[in-house]
């Protein structure tokens, strides 16, 4: 027995023997330990500091023993190690307990004797599931590393870096991260049952999380709480007072698929990664996942959160007008060659090809009904259906891109790339390029008056086609028979009649009109075509959006932009980024009052009136409405003396548009997303300075330049010698 009591012994010791020697793997030594390093989530905040996003491996945010509040450690320390204060990382006691109760009584219910420096241990270098043998290794190199950890640090580091590396589940890490999600707020600043809520998930992170099972959350907070009682940290009476208290969770996940502003958090991933890159290359060792960089962006919280409100309440009643409007004849629904085309084109049908699979193997597969979660305007559905339901779903879906800037430096205050980022990832800002229609009619007026013609000069609205076009014709959207009238460049403009804008083109010449649209800042190719003058150039957002901030910015064009500033964990500047402004402007500043002048009766008396009255909007405001041929493309562009904001309605199926040009036109389809918005902002104090700004009085000679009648009718000379069914020709000569 003696022999068999040393052999035994012998072999345990060289079992221990073996672990310390790194003959199951590397023991961390006290030099490994010592230079530990988080792997940090680096953060996004909005300009006034709210902690909108974050880009991470692990969703960790560590913080120091200060912010940690006495009650936090105590719930901690009562429920999970109550002699932690009394031991060198392992507690015999408890240990010999487990032992005696797993091994002997065979009870499994005798918890695992771990402490906390243990549990931190296993946080540090966590365990690869092999077998028994495997977690006895384990548990013994738990301990080494316990009593090393203990050499080096205090109980308060000890607690500190637990805290800070323990998983909360949903790939949150870390008490910080944890608050920030379940009650958004600080750890610092977690009240007592909040507290013991979080130190309760850590036995099971998903069997006690209170947003999924809240009964077993509640629950295991209060045998925290007793926990606590039981040690002297809480009062019988505090106990019992906070143990009737509900769970009142705020709870804010930072998927990047959800939560606010996920466009504008892509936009600005994209944009970091291109900063990290150039500061790698320069001798740097920086990685957004895991290097905890601190990004500032230019981003107003709140407005973000209106704009939203805004566009989500407008293309939601939109949505159910445009699918009533198509009935069941919809192109989706009807259109075989469009729905091949588009299953043809699809991912998933692209992948199945790449595969080798026949087109019909491929359309059988797709044909195939399984459980889907479709993305509707009431909320998820999760329904049985085929890959073909879910791409002829999505091809009735309208979508935006809306935009605003501060005009005087370009810095973005709101951003929104589309209707839902989880479904659709396609960016309508820094993306996408669509047919500007009409809103592209401003830069013609300016480049005509900037050469020398009187807003006051008059253009004949009778239709023209152009020989050398193959006839083209533009026409006018009105029912009004324009043979004989003529439109002021205040009248034409602010009503948006096609006519006169192509005509006004050619007086100026499309040279001339190129010209000034880069000088205000447009690099997208623009066709040599009198068409440009409708709008036929594809323009993107936030390009469109800089050229037009030239308006009430001295004529200077800018460029938007996100970031402010970059810093690392402790806040250290690590990165500037400034305004990219135009040094000259683009046109004198009479020229620059005249065409806001010009866009104020656009929404006065205009194409955009329903500002005034339907939305009842007293607001300084000037704008540009914008449809596209076949209702392709429905925009609006509102100006206000602080506030620049451009609005894109339309559908990622191309071939499908409005059904109707009262529908798709951009002052129903476009404009009530910024109607709406202002609203909003008007209701809200905080933005009085910028709701209630007004435009710089107009000078007497910009007034007196607009001082006409806004149409004239032709003489009766005219009228009686002009063919009111015969469309005028016209040779364009324009190079």
């Amino acid at each position: 027995m003696i022999r068999i009591t040393v052999a035994l012994a012998l072999v345990f010791i060289l079992f221990l023997l073996s672990i310390y020697i790194g003959a199951w793997g590397k023991v961390p030594t006290k030099k490994d330990l010592s230079e530990f390093n988080y792997q940090r989530a680096s953060e996004v905040y909005t300009a006034d500091s709210v902690l909108i996003g974050k880009y991470y491996l692990f969703d960790r945010q560590p913080i120091t023993y200060n912010d940690l509040p006495q009650h936090l450690i105590d719930a901690l320390v009562a429920i999970e190690d109550e002699r932690f204060y009394g031991h060198h990382g392992i507690d015999y006691p408890s240990l010999l307990r487990v032992i005696f109760k797993t091994i002997l009584l065979q009870d499994q219910s005798a918890g695992g004797g771990s402490t906390l420096t243990q549990q931190l241990a296993k946080n540090l270098y966590p365990r690869v599931p092999n077998g028994k043998l495997r977690l006895a290794v384990d548990k013994v190199k738990e301990m080494m590393v316990a009593s090393r950890l203990e050499d080096l640090y205090t109980k308060e580091e000890l607690i500190t870096l637990y805290l800070n590396t323990v998983s909360f589940g949903d790939n949150t890490f870390g008490i910080e991260s944890a608050s920030l999600k379940f009650f958004n707020k600080k750890a610092k600043d977690l009240k007592v049952e909040e507290a013991a809520t979080l130190v309760g998930m850590l036995k099971a992170t998903y069997g006690y999380n209170p947003r999924v099972f809240p009964e077993n959350s509640f629950n295991r907070r209060n045998l925290v709480l007793q926990a606590m009682a039981n040690n002297s940290y809480l009062t019988k009476t505090q106990k019992d007072s906070l143990s009737g208290l509900p769970t009142r969770l705020d709870y804010r996940d930072f998927d990047h698929n959800d939560g606010i502003a996920p466009y504008f958090r892509e936009e600005v991933r994209k944009q970091l990664l291109q900063w990290v890159k150039e500061q790698n290359s320069n001798g740097a060792e920086y990685n957004i996942y895991t290097s905890g960089l601190k990004i500032y962006t230019t981003l107003d919280y709140k407005m973000q959160v209106l704009a939203e409100e805004a566009m989500t309440e407008h293309m939601k009643a939109l949505q159910q007008s445009f699918e009533k409007s198509y009935g069941s004849n919809a192109p989706w629904l009807k259109d075989t060659k469009l729905i091949q085309k588009k299953i043809q084109n699809s991912p998933v049908y692209k992948s199945l090809e790449r595969n080798g699979l026949s087109k019909e193997q491929i359309l059988d597969s797709l044909n195939k009904k399984h459980t889907l979660t479709l993305m509707d305007w009431e909320g998820e559905k999760t329904l049985q259906a085929s890959s073909i339901d879910s791409i002829q779903h999505y091809m009735k879906f309208l979508n935006t891109g809306s935009l605003s800037i501060d005009p005087t430096t370009g810095a973005v205050k709101t951003w929104i790339g589309g209707v839902n980022f989880k479904y659709f990832k396609y960016d309508h800002i820094s993306q996408s390029k669509r047919q500007v229609g009409s809103t592209f009619k401003p830069i013609v007026y300016t480049a005509a008056i900037e050469k020398g013609i009187a807003p006051c000069t008059y253009f004949s609205a009778q239709e023209v086609a152009y020989d050398n076009l193959e006839g083209w014709s533009p026409s006018n959207s009105g029912k009004e028979d324009e043979t004989y009238l003529n439109y002021s460049m205040e009248q034409a403009l602010s009503n948006s009649i096609n006519t006169v804008a192509v005509k006004v083109l050619e007086e100026t010449g499309i040279p001339n009109v190129i010209g000034q649209a880069k000088k205000m800042g447009i690099t997208s190719n623009l066709p040599h075509l009198p068409s440009l003058a409708l709008g036929t150039a594809e323009i993107k957002i936030n390009e469109l959006i800089g050229a037009y901030a030239s308006y009430v910015n001295a004529g200077k064009s800018v460029t938007p932009f996100a970031i402010t500033h970059i810093a690392n964990t402790k806040d250290s500047i690590l990165a500037n980024f400034q305004p990219v402004i135009a040094k000259q402007p683009a046109f004198s500043k009479e020229t620059g009052m005249l065409l806001l002048e010009m866009m104020k009766a656009t929404v006065d008396k205009g194409t955009a009136a329903r500002i005034r009255s339907k939305y009842n909007l007293t607001n300084a405001i000037a704008g540009k409405t914008g449809t596209t041929q076949n209702n392709k493309d429905a925009w609006f562009v509102g100006i206000t003396p602080k506030l620049v904001s451009i609005t894109w309605v339309g559908l990622d199926t191309y071939e499908i548009g409005f059904k109707s040009t009262s529908l798709g036109q951009g002052a129903n389809a476009a404009l009530p997303i910024f109607a709406l918005w202002l609203q909003k902002l008007n209701k809200e104090k905080q933005f009085n300075g910028i709701t209630q700004a007004r435009f710089e009085n107009p000078s007497p000679t910009v007034l007196d330049q607009l001082d006409c009648e806004p149409i004239k009718r032709d003489g009766f000379f005219k009228r009686l010698f002009k063919n009111p069914n015969k469309t005028k020709k016209f040779k364009n000569n324009s190079n």
